[in-house]
């Protein structure tokens, strides 16, 4: 069995049977194949399971200073031997081990950030600069979209990115799938859905069930980097941190509805968290910093 094989094998357990998304998968091949360059294990060499399968603990942290000399800090460090781990289950599994369990390796201590959200006036002021700042009226009105819908919504960067025009019209709520490919329902206030039809009124492209619901300059699906970059502009202009990041509006989203009264579980589904705790982390941002404009529902649900 070649290296491929071994690879092509793992990608296709991790999206098929373990339902992981395209970035989470590319991710756990890349770094299952350092550790194949590490066991000597290249692209001309065969590789068996059995073989992979006897990996040792020694092995992997000798693999994982390696990767620690090279530069990578502490929570680099625990995400790979999370995926090392799930390798070699996979592995020892195809070896014949019905019952696998992983290395024993302690990972590197990695202390949980707290959330660092934008202020409700900020995360509209950013929206509003990303449009001013576009090369083209319909490329802002499509940052200012997408960066509402972030806010407004609480999506991850990636479900917006991903949702195609067979989402129109909208209504006040839509489905959005997520990670470990997940539906929830999120709601769509009306400044949302406004900004979203603005964009829509403008765009060069059509738009059709199975196109990308924003676009590229050049007609594309609309790619991660250039909504960070349209945030970055933003952010410089209004002189706000670095922290100012697209996925610090899904945070301001979450934390101001915690602060407004919602419950954690009702939080979490919003959200899409797999376990209650990856949401509790809400409740350690200090809301009087940021709660001075409050509403009894989402700060903006009634602007429109």
């Amino acid at each position: 069995m070649t290296r491929a094989d071994v690879l092509e094998a793992w990608g296709n357990h991790l999206a098929q049977a373990r339902r992981r998304s395209a970035h989470t998968t590319r991710a756990y091949l890349a770094t299952a194949a350092r550790l194949l360059d590490f066991l000597g294990k290249d692209i001309t060499a065969s590789v068996a399971w059995a073989e992979l399968a006897r990996c040792t603990s020694e092995d992997l942290r000798r693999h994982l200073a390696a990767r620690r000399a090279g530069g990578i800090g502490n929570a680099s460090a625990a995400r790979e031997l999370s995926a090392l781990k799930a390798f070699l289950i996979f592995a020892r599994q195809q070896a014949g081990d019905a019952m696998a369990a992983p290395p024993r390796v302690r990972g590197p201590r990695v202390k949980k950030g707290i959330p660092r959200p934008v202020t409700p006036d900020e995360a509209v002021n950013l929206a509003a600069m990303a449009d001013e700042l576009a090369s083209d009226d319909w490329i802002g009105a499509r940052d200012r979209a997408v960066l509402v819908l972030l806010y407004g919504s609480g999506l991850r960067i990636s479900e917006a990115l991903s949702l195609t025009g067979a989402v129109m019209p909208l209504g006040d709520r839509l489905v959005v799938l997520g990670k470990g490919n997940k539906e929830r329902v999120v709601p769509i206030l009306p400044i949302v859905r406004a900004a979203i039809e603005d964009y829509l009124a403008k765009c060069p492209w059509p738009l059709s069930a199975h196109t990308a619901l924003f676009r590229g300059a050049k007609g594309g699906a609309l790619s991660q980097g250039m909504v960070q970059k349209a945030m970055a502009r933003a952010r410089t202009a209004l002189g706000l941190p670095q922290t100012a990041t697209p996925h610090a509006l899904r945070h301001s989203f979450a934390t101001h509805l915690l602060g407004a009264g919602a419950d954690l579980r009702s939080l979490q589904e919003l959200l899409g968290h797999a376990s209650l705790g990856s949401t509790q982390i809400y409740t350690q941002v200090d809301a009087a910093t940021l709660l001075d404009v409050y509403r009894n529902a989402h700060p903006r649900e009634n602007e429109s």
